[in-house]
């Protein structure tokens, strides 16, 4: 790395979040370099089980929309042993608040009106590591320079009009812009000063894969107990929660000795740990940096928020991020940029961060030890065991609800655009892999061919689909989200105004 040469973008970290902006940078044709502290992308805590994800709607689509699903669901070699507990239940789960389940035969989808069935439906599960598998793979095909093995934790940033400067370990590297995806503790977002805010844990939380001697008192499944929450799953794998202001978390060795004086205390059983093959903290840490924009340096991933990861909405969170990011500072990169495009980027996803940070919140709550808890929790089982309850927790923790308050009158303006099957054969998802918008005519109106042209990286679609939703036609953000829809194509003022405000007009 030299001091003359200037990136485009570099991203600290090679997380599925980094490594999924990098691939959204290059679609677009900006120069990224990815820097990475660890030379070995693989780990145990990313492998099944410990690295199980659930991946929301938002996600699903967004591998759909780049060409990644089928990679993504694809069976690899990290297979599971033996199937979590909640896939041992008669009725199919769709996910949980709090361990609370909801499930599928309960959500009345009727309250989704502007939704259309995908190519997968959730609840998708996979491991971390076939995600960043999946995504380095794409990086690397984009042309992403991926360096692993480099320390990242950076001294110190420097901004000026037209760059920013990284130094590291003695190194300097100059960019014009700087993301900084390395992680909760990011040290990107510490030498760049941004605030970081939030509320301190009230448990630590273990993950852990021991050898329990027989007879072994513990019971398969979720339980709460005076003590605090475990899960266990044979033969050895346990997670638990014990609520000590999160005082182990990182601030002692984790022996065999420890683990079991932890399960003991937490199980209420004399259960024997003969054996530690793998363990981890983590805690209900919530905090959220006040802004995601610094100048010439952006948050995305854990680097903007951490929390718990009760419910697996982080990484889904972080995905998001950067799917919202990417097309942006591409195109302020490129100078195609309408005014305030990039800052749209914490407008948008900053609330949706602090509303996560609250779910996780609201579920430790649920989860405290004391008869409180246990009384709110049997009563919000039983609200959740409803078609509304379990649609509303579906809305959640899948993303159904997610909308970005955009300003336009339609309904579906906002939201993740529904997946269309097209009359051709073709599904609307297919017609982002470009990472361009779209401007899809159901009425097939010269009006709006003109419009699309007028504007960068917007494409035309003339199209027919056996359920439109009553709409003429809609315009497709890049990442996927709606601008505009109308069921009148002629009403055309507020479509122009959208297309203005996310295009950009050419000259």
């Amino acid at each position: 790395m030299h001091d003359a040469f200037i990136h485009d973008v570099v991203i600290a970290g090679a997380g599925p979040v980094g490594l999924f902006l990098a691939c959204e940078l290059r679609l677009a044709g900006v120069a990224v370099v990815v820097l990475e502290r660890a030379a070995d992308p693989h780990a145990p805590l990313k492998q099944l089980p410990f690295g199980m994800r659930g991946l929301s709607l938002p996600t699903i689509d967004a591998f759909h929309r780049r060409g990644l699903l089928q990679a993504l669901t694809t069976p690899h070699p990290s297979t599971e042993e033996a199937p979590p507990h909640w896939k041992l239940q008669p009725r199919a789960a769709g996910g949980h608040f709090a361990g609370i389940q909801f499930h599928r035969d309960r959500i009345d989808d009727s309250r989704w009106p502007w939704r259309l069935p995908g190519p997968v439906e959730p609840p998708l599960t996979t491991d971390m590591q076939h995600i960043e598998t999946v995504v380095a793979a794409r990086a690397e095909a984009l042309g992403v320079q991926l360096m692993r093995g480099v320390n990242v934790d950076v001294d110190g940033v420097a901004q000026s009009d037209d760059a920013v400067t990284i130094s590291a370990a003695g190194r300097t590297l100059r960019a014009r812009w700087l993301v900084a995806c390395d992680g909760g503790r990011s040290t990107v977002r510490k030498a760049a000063g941004f605030t970081f805010a939030g509320t301190e844990p009230e448990f630590t939380g273990y993950s852990a894969d021991l050898t329990i001697a027989e007879p072994n008192p513990l019971t398969p499944g979720r339980h709460y107990t005076a003590a605090g929450m475990y899960t266990y799953q044979r033969p050895g794998i346990v997670a638990m929660a014990d609520f000590d202001g999160g005082a182990c978390h990182r601030m002692r060795e984790i022996t065999r000795e420890h683990v079991q004086s932890v399960l003991r205390r937490v199980s209420g059983t004399d259960v024997s740990v003969t054996a530690l093959q793998l363990a981890a903290t983590w805690t209900d840490r919530a905090f959220q940096a006040e802004a995601y924009r610094k100048g010439r340096v952006l948050l995305a991933g854990d680097a903007a928020h951490v929390h718990s990861p009760l419910g697996g909405q982080g990484l889904n969170l972080g995905l998001g991020d950067a799917m919202n990011l990417g097309w942006k500072l591409a195109a302020t990169i490129r100078g195609d940029a309408p005014p305030g495009l990039l800052d749209s980027y914490h407008a948008e996803r900053h609330p949706l961060g602090a509303q996560v940070l609250d779910w996780s919140r609201a579920q430790v709550a649920v989860m405290r030890p004391g008869p409180g808890s246990r009384a709110l929790a049997a009563i919000l089982a039983e609200l959740i065991d409803t078609r509304d309850g379990a649609a509303y927790v579906a809305e959640r923790v899948w993303g159904v609800s997610l909308r970005y308050a955009l300003g336009a009158t339609h309904p579906l303006a906002g939201r993740s655009a529904p997946e269309f099957s097209f009359n051709d054969g073709s599904r609307l998802g297919e017609h982002l892999r470009g990472g361009r918008g779209v401007l899809v005519d159901f009425s097939a109106t010269a009006a709006l061919r003109e419009i699309a042209g007028q504007h960068h990286r917007l494409n035309y679609l003339a199209a027919d689909a056996a359920d439109t939703l009553g709409l003429a036609a809609l315009l497709v953000r890049p990442d996927g989200v709606v601008a505009w829809a109308g069921a009148d194509a002629g009403d055309l003022p507020e479509l122009e105004q959208a297309a203005g405000r996310w295009f950009g007009r050419k000259r």
